[in-house]
């Protein structure tokens, strides 16, 4: 008798799991669909504020930038993503000053965790929304942004 039991027992149990299921696929189907038809709306595509793209180094219209090499971005980078080369020159009050040479990031091997922007202190970098970065070979993605 108890064994009986137990069948009618998980056979409504299964039941009532399937029906569960079948209610929440029911629900699912009517709700209004949210996919980007990507390649095709690329003019009215909306991306976020806060994501996260690639590096890059604003210029002004002069063509300078902010950067002062002092290699913060470097140093709080986990992956040693970033690689800046910087040379002292004697500036005309005779003072010596760091120069920026080559500012080299490699974005396939970057986190995207932002911890180079924060630790700017002159905010020279920053990250911009593109996001169409696919290539044939990785070396196609280390860039030189100065």
């Amino acid at each position: 008798m108890s064994s009986v039991k137990k069948y009618f027992s998980t056979f409504f149990s299964g039941l009532r799991s399937l029906l569960t299921g079948m209610s929440v696929t029911l629900r699912e189907f009517f709700t209004k669909k949210i996919t980007e038809k990507y390649p095709e709306n690329r003019a009215t595509l909306k991306i976020a504020d806060r994501f996260r793209g690639e590096l890059t180094m604003p210029h002004d219209e002069n063509g300078n930038h902010k950067c002062i090499a002092c290699g913060l971005c470097q140093m709080n980078c986990p992956n040693g993503t970033i690689k800046i080369t910087s040379e002292t020159v004697t500036t005309e009050e005779g003072k010596k000053k760091k120069v920026l040479v080559k500012y080299e990031y490699d974005l396939g091997s970057c986190m995207f965790c932002e911890l180079c922007v924060k630790s700017c202190p002159h905010g020279a970098i920053k990250f911009a929304p593109t996001f169409e970065n696919a290539v044939f070979t990785r070396s196609k993605l280390v860039k030189q942004l100065n």
